[in-house]
């Protein structure tokens, strides 16, 4: 019962401080999450009353990705954007829904913010769960080009999570020091510490991706999805994976943390580079992935290694448990090394 007690009376913002002390982070760095977890409340008040509040549907505009803007993508962006801001503790902000970074003038903070404020969207009038995707970044050289500060591989984050807006609102957060998860409590107003020291299993038989895509796959990942399904002989595997696929990145991503498996986000000849983001969403699930004993890779190397040319880069994203990512890197190399599809999908 007194071990019980303990971890539920341990808040996010008792977690963070006790990171300040122990591991000597800045209390700037202390501030801008707790800047994010004031966002991140307000979001999910947001998304819980958007039924009452009218704001289903789309705004009538569309971001710099080509995507139709939904109501709660630009509450959600101006949340994050104003309580980020008001911390004094960025100097800069990178968002899916602006075209540009957010340059803070008058800041002096240390940091740099990227997010996907409302992953998922398309996902919203349908009461499936979404989600909020966050990295941080040092600054490291203020005299540098703001744009070229932002381009950093993710093996540079100071810091990653998500939030989960479903059932529950899950914070999940790493500082480089493992995974840790905590559940908004209404009551309280506080995040409470849930999913303490969150590791992945090694292995388990379930795989999530947008199989409506799979003709337009290359060879090796046709194969690799094909054998979970139909397991070869020589695997010595006698059932199927099952197959779960949400379609909202941060719901799918954290039931493969949580259970095992891969969630991947291929390249194909429709969308040669990827779908996913590199530096706000695909870099952020990588650290969280790998901090939490998992693999993230682009098929071709760990995903925290890209260095990104672009802010709005996108990648091929494979994350999940150590032993599906070691396969899918087999069938990579079995394959001519390449999962990239070919320029005329087979039909």
């Amino acid at each position: 019962v007194n071990q019980f007690l303990k971890m539920v009376l341990l808040t996010l913002t008792h977690h963070i401080l006790n990171n300040q002390i122990e591991n000597h982070t800045s209390t700037e760095l202390s501030i801008l999450l707790h800047a994010i977890s004031i966002a991140s409340k307000y979001t999910s008040s947001q998304v819980r009353n958007a039924g009452l509040l009218h704001l289903y549907g789309e705004e009538g505009t569309t971001n710099v990705q080509g995507e139709s803007v939904k109501k709660l993508d630009v509450i959600a962006n101006n949340a994050f954007i104003t309580s980020l801001e008001r911390s004094r503790t960025v100097s800069a902000m990178v968002s899916e829904e602006n075209e540009k970074p957010i340059i803070i003038q008058e800041s002096t903070g240390n940091y740099l913010a990227v997010f996907d404020p409302l992953d998922g969207s398309s996902n919203i009038d349908t009461h499936i769960s979404i989600g909020t995707i966050f990295g941080i970044y040092h600054r490291s050289n203020k005299n540098d080009d703001v744009i070229q500060s932002m381009l950093q591989p993710g093996s540079k984050l100071v810091a990653a999570g998500y939030v989960i807006y479903g059932s529950a609102t899950v914070l999940v957060l790493t500082l480089g020091q493992g995974v840790d998860g905590f559940t908004f409590d209404p009551t309280s107003g506080e995040f409470v510490l849930s999913h303490p020291k969150i590791q992945m299993k090694k292995s388990n038989p379930i795989y999530s991706v947008n199989e409506g895509n799979s003709k337009f796959w290359s060879e090796a990942v046709k194969r690799y999805v094909n054998d979970l399904k139909d397991p070869p002989s020589e695997s010595g595997r006698k059932k199927p994976y099952s197959l779960r696929y949400v379609g909202s990145m941060v719901a799918d991503v954290h039931r493969t943390l949580l259970y095992g498996g891969v969630f991947m986000y291929p390249a194909d000849s429709q969308s040669k580079s990827g779908k996913l983001r590199l530096l706000y969403e695909a870099n952020p699930m990588a650290m969280i992935i790998e901090q939490a004993g998992g693999k993230a890779t682009t098929g071709k190397m760990r995903v925290l290694d890209v260095v990104p040319h672009d802010i709005h880069q996108r990648t091929p994203v494979f994350i999940g448990s150590e032993t599906e990512i070691l396969l899918l890197e087999e069938y990579v190399k079995k394959f001519n090394n390449s999962v990239e599809a070919p320029l005329k999908a087979s039909l």
